[in-house]
């Protein structure tokens, strides 16, 4: 079992520590449905699951739904939350999964649910659970996408000659898995792009749940098709440049992600060095401010680290081996690169309906931590951005770290 599994303090991103026994008590609000015609949208806030619930489902109001997205924060009980499900949102298919903290019409936010519903006077949904992902048998499971892709491309054409399709995809993010089972998705998805999240559990690292039939699943993946008459675009965009400092994996265990030394000296000391910092304690936010990259297919993408393990070894959110050479990543104005990343979703796609984000939680934290998450939200709100707090990010082929990926659904 992997040491970042072991059971730490609740941590919610943003979120004030209470005293020990002390319950947070959430307040109840009004949930923030999109206009008429559009996506539904929705979030709660209320402390009972069945309250939650119940909130997200007067929302929908009557409307007509091809399917739904469900984001949930991982302080509600899962059991508790999946029974209100069943009774308050049956009559549509479902999927979604736990997170490391959500985004709603306040940016970020924790302890609530979000919902995304999709009108079925405009769009498919479809979904394909993938269970047991530790052991998946990969040629079966391409031979379901392909059949589901080709209906789905079929029901994109009866929509009309705009029709655009996409995959949501939200997979385990302790599973490991996640890696080959991007790049098998993609594969046999051909031309229809894929993007998706990894679930979470705050920053416990514990068990995260993806819906699945009903209840919350570990070891699980879900595959949403989407078809549509609206436009429909993917991106992601990464908020880290590489630094000069390099440093060479030089032992490693690759199946658990955990990297033993860097330039044969312990891995943690090392990393520390690199950064800037020997003497620093080793954090989610040390991590966050100062991510390792690699270079992959001409670009650099964050490889970001999870946990510093009392052995002085590093456990890593993406794939790592013996050889991989990383450098220290620096950050970049972010706040002039959101504006620059929305006005171009705006310039391709249109008028847009909603952002359907999958912004990785490590993200969250470094925007805490340098001051910036007022001025984030703010531009997320602006840009009418909806999801939740990832431990990773799919896009096409790739899994990624620290990245915020993004589907822009037009009018």
């Amino acid at each position: 079992m992997l040491a970042a599994r072991a059971k730490k303090q609740h941590y919610a991103p943003g979120a004030k520590a209470l005293p020990s026994g002390e319950k947070r008590e959430r307040p109840l609000h009004a949930p923030r449905p999109s206009a008429a015609g559009g996506l539904v949208v929705a979030s709660s806030h209320a402390a009972c699951p069945t309250d939650a619930v119940a909130e997200i489902a007067r929302s929908i109001d009557g409307r007509v739904l091809a399917g739904g997205i469900l984001f949930c924060s991982s302080s509600y009980p899962r059991e508790a939350l999946a029974a209100a499900i069943a009774q308050h949102l049956s009559g549509f298919p479902l999927a979604g999964c736990t997170s490391a903290g959500e985004i709603t019409g306040r940016g970020y936010d924790a302890d609530s649910l979000l919902f995304m519903g999709f009108p079925a006077d405009s769009f498919t949904f479809r979904v394909l659970h993938l269970s047991s992902i530790d052991g998946l048998d990969r040629d079966d499971a391409r031979r379901q996408i392909r059949h589901l892709a080709a209906n789905v491309r079929h029901e994109a054409r009866c929509l009309g000659e705009n029709g655009s399709q996409v995959a949501l995809f939200f997979v385990d993010g302790l599973s490991h898995r996640e890696e080959l089972l991007t790049m098998t998705v993609q594969d046999a998805l051909g031309d229809i792009p894929l993007i998706g999240g990894s679930s979470g559990d705050g920053l416990l690292f514990s068990e995260t749940g993806v819906l699945c039939n009903g209840a919350f699943r570990s070891d699980t993946a879900a595959i949403v098709m989407l078809a549509s008459s609206r436009p429909m675009q993917v991106y992601s965009e990464c908020f880290y440049e590489p630094g000069p400092q390099r440093m060479v994996v030089t032992a490693a265990d690759p199946e658990r992600r955990i990297v033993h030394e860097i330039n044969a000296a312990p891995a943690a000391d090392e990393y520390r060095r690199l950064a800037g910092a020997p003497g620093a304690v080793l954090d989610t936010a040390f991590f966050a401010a100062h991510p390792p990259m690699v270079r992959a297919g001409g670009n650099y993408h964050v490889r970001a680290i999870q946990t510093a393990n009392p052995d002085g070894s590093l456990t890593f959110y993406g794939a790592v081996d013996r050889g991989i050479v990383l450098t220290v990543g620096e950050p970049v104005d972010r706040v002039a690169r959101l504006k620059q990343f929305f006005a171009k979703l705006h310039a391709e796609v249109g008028e847009i309906d909603h952002v359907l984000g999958f912004d990785c939680v490590l993200n969250r934290i470094d925007a805490e931590q340098r001051q910036l998450a007022g001025e984030v939200c703010a531009i997320y709100g602006a840009n009418r951005l909806a999801g939740f707090n990832t431990y990773g990010e799919q896009f096409r082929a790739a899994h990624l770290n620290q990245t915020l990926s993004c589907l822009a659904i037009g009018r």
